[in-house]
């Protein structure tokens, strides 16, 4: 079995909630499949008017970047910065939100006729400090003004010591604030208290293409740019890599801004992109979010895992075609290494937990080690939460200082238990399901005995319990290729927005079929139809079923599976039962 194999015996099946009258409505009202307007309903959709703004918002329906309050300050500190000639460094974070905020700040001023760098830290070395590197680079090229794309707003000391050297700082982050906020010129932070921006969802590189379009606004009102020269969709395939890469929220104004970004990169202007995507072996013309996800962000996030992240803006802005593609591939060959040092990590993990299964008898698990890569922890916490199904925290040690990632299931927000042990960390910042911690070694013990201490008093036997949460139930005859087509009103998917997951009972026809090792091919019938499934990672479930003309209720995502130029579909299944 590979390491975190996907088993789903005991998963609870959430099943569909019925609303007839909302159905017939949405049916009648938006002239949709019967099954897409069961799926808008069981993703929560009660108002008309929030079901058109889903299925058809456009680029006019963003929000005016000025609803950030510091934004007009933060414009007018930037406008001056060009108007005197001062140069500006732009500073980001290390994975590919940071590289993709950092790209589009500094193409964009430069487009505006800035003096601009841009400089994102490599910190897998934990003794480091971020502000020393900031301040460093910052003097070295005589910079006066500092704008931190995707970071900042946990690093108010930091900051603190950058400004007092008289440089002045613009922090962008959509991170959660912890307590102190950062003393600098503007701070644009949609999760800020007193933010009157609607979207708390945006990610690092959506709060910078916002003072972009801010920018943007300023000096076409006041005559200082013609509207001809810039277009702010060519920056708009930045902001869809780095939204999916950061698992930002794909409903609301993300959703808008991720659907014309992808469009943008179809386009493949980027020629470091469209190298990188040669690398990746995915199709320029034909991509989805889970490509990017999967294929492309993984190849950028190696080089803050185990090289220089710089390397990344570097690629997304790179010109020349020879040099884009030699880039292109040292990440590729990163990427390798990266996939390496993961899968030693992922085995040693999962082989401490096998060898001590009595970690499973709290509500959260803490595991730390000398032996593990800082950059790699992040993915496999990831993996850990999802298999588990509860809070994760899993740290690498260095020189006396951990560096901690975690992850967490919806029932158990982490936030507020990183407010309430502060006192315990040297610093940490996140989101509600995905955060990170630095702390030093001999406070370990102290946070995993309060962290496993709440989790144990917050958490339910249910809540730890994993759940497949059902969109519809469908036969095979609705499965047309333009039931398919119409689905993809519901695009993009990714978080928050998956792709549906559908139901049905069927027959069994022919014994199942253990395919590349892990995976289970099954053959189904349905009235006078049959189709073909593919269970990735349930190969090690082959005996329940082994059995002719036995009934299935399946649970699966509809896919076109093309193979020698025909189309076809399948049900990629994500768990199934015997029925009957």
């Amino acid at each position: 079995m590979s390491p975190f194999s996907s088993k789903t015996q005991g998963t609870i099946w959430v099943y569909p909630e019925k609303n007839p009258f909302l159905f017939q409505h949405i049916t009648t009202e938006f002239n949709i499949h019967p099954v897409a307007a069961q799926i808008l309903i069981s993703r929560g959709f009660i108002k008309t008017a929030d079901i058109h703004e889903f299925l058809y918002a456009k680029l006019p329906n963003l929000y005016d970047p000025h609803l950030f309050p510091d934004m007009e300050t933060a414009v007018t500190r930037v406008i001056a910065a060009i108007q005197q000639k001062q140069i500006i460094l732009v500073y980001g974070d290390n994975d590919v939100d940071g590289m993709t905020a950092a790209a589009l700040l500094t193409e964009f001023l430069k487009a505006i006729g800035a003096s601009v760098y841009f400089h994102i830290p490599n910190r897998p070395n934990l003794q480091k400090s971020i502000a020393g590197e900031a301040l460093e680079f910052a003097i070295k090229k005589h910079c006066s003004l500092m704008i931190t794309v995707d970071c900042g707003i946990t690093a108010a000391k930091e900051i603190q010591e950058v400004v007092s050297r008289g440089i002045d700082v613009i922090v962008t982050d959509h991170h959660e604030p912890t307590s102190k906020i950062p003393s600098c010129i503007a701070t644009l932070n949609p999760k800020l208290i007193n933010s009157t921006y609607p979207n708390r969802d945006l990610t690092g590189v959506g709060v910078a293409f916002k003072l972009a379009h801010a920018i943007t606004n300023y000096l076409i009102e006041h005559d200082q740019l013609a509207p001809s020269i810039i277009d702010l969709k060519d920056y708009l395939d930045l902001v869809a890599l780095g939204t999916i890469a950061d698992m930002g929220a794909l409903k609301g104004e993300n959703r808008i801004l991720v659907r014309y970004g992808l469009r943008q990169m179809k386009q493949v202007k980027r020629v470091g992109l469209a190298k990188l995507f040669l690398v990746s072996e995915v199709q320029t013309k034909d991509f989805s979010p889970m490509d990017i996800a999967s294929k492309i962000a993984p190849r950028l996030n190696s080089l803050g895992r185990v090289a220089d992240p710089n390397k990344g803006v570097e690629l997304l802005l790179i010109k020349d075609s020879e040099e884009a593609e030699k880039l292109a591939k040292e990440l590729d060959l990163y990427n390798i290494e990266r996939q390496k040092i993961e899968k030693e990590t992922a085995i040693d993990i999962e082989d401490f937990i096998f060898q001590n299964p009595e970690v499973l008898q709290d509500r959260a698990i803490v595991l730390a080690s000398e032996k593990w890569h800082p950059g790699v922890i992040p993915i496999i916490a990831a993996r850990i939460a999802k298999q588990y199904s509860r809070p994760i925290l899993i740290i690498a040690i260095e020189k006396g200082i951990g560096k901690g990632s975690m992850r967490t299931i919806p029932e158990f927000p982490l936030v507020p238990v990183l407010k309430a042990n502060k006192h315990l960390l040297i610093n940490f910042g996140g989101h509600d399901y995905a955060a990170g911690l630095t702390i030093r070694e001999e406070n370990i013990s102290a946070f995993k005995q309060q962290l496993i201490q709440e989790a144990d008093r917050v958490l339910q036997e249910q809540d730890i319990t994993p759940k497949l949460y059902l969109d519809a139930k469908v036969n095979f005859d609705d499965l047309t290729f333009d039931f398919m087509e119409s689905l993809n009103l519901l695009e993009p998917f990714g978080n928050e927005n998956p792709h549906p997951i559908l139901y049905c009972d069927a027959l069994q026809v022919w014994l199942p079929k253990v395919v590349g090792k892990y995976h289970l091919k099954l053959f189904l019938e349905q009235g006078d139809r049959m189709l073909e499934g593919i269970a990735f990672g349930l190969a090690d479930r082959k005996n329940e079923i082994q059995k002719k003309n036995i009934h299935l209720r399946i649970a699966f995502t509809p896919h076109i599976n093309l193979f020698l130029n025909k189309a076809s579909i399948q049900l990629q299944i994500k768990d199934f039962h015997q029925i009957g």
